[in-house]
């Protein structure tokens, strides 16, 4: 089951998503931008998204916990965010992936094309990634 977290979820999310702080946490969960992948009551990853240039929907977290990886939850929580991003009318999504990470390809078979990239100080490579939704 995937399904928008609300604030009984704080908690649990605090726990788990250490890149956001617990102000920003709160705002996401009100705004309606964290889904939650859950199967057979058991926690299994999250998607956290927010609007680049406010107006393009850009993903800054999916994350599948260990256990659970390969697997395909994490596909299905894509999917599931895609269709609800193009179901609002949304032409295009966003993500970004370290060229250090393994990640990069599992947009790129996902459909996902760079798009560019941003180097900071102390970094590798921050690779930007686009897809086109089909509405």
């Amino acid at each position: 089951m995937i399904r928008y977290a609300d604030e009984r979820d704080f908690e649990t999310m605090k726990g788990y998503d250490k890149h956001i702080s617990e102000s920003e946490l709160q705002n996401a969960i009100r705004a309606k931008r964290i889904l939650l992948l859950y199967e057979n009551d058991s926690f299994i990853g999250w998607l956290r998204y927010n609007l680049f240039w406010d107006e393009i929907p850009f993903m800054n977290m999916l994350y599948v916990l260990e256990e659970y990886r390969g697997q395909g939850y994490g596909g299905r929580l894509l999917d599931f965010w895609e269709k609800e991003m193009a179901g609002r009318g949304y032409e295009m999504v966003l993500t970004s992936t370290l060229s250090s990470e393994q990640a990069q390809s599992f947009y790129r078979k996902n459909g996902y094309v760079d798009c560019g990239s941003l180097l900071l100080p102390g970094e590798a490579l921050e690779i930007i990634l686009r897809k086109e939704l089909k509405r």
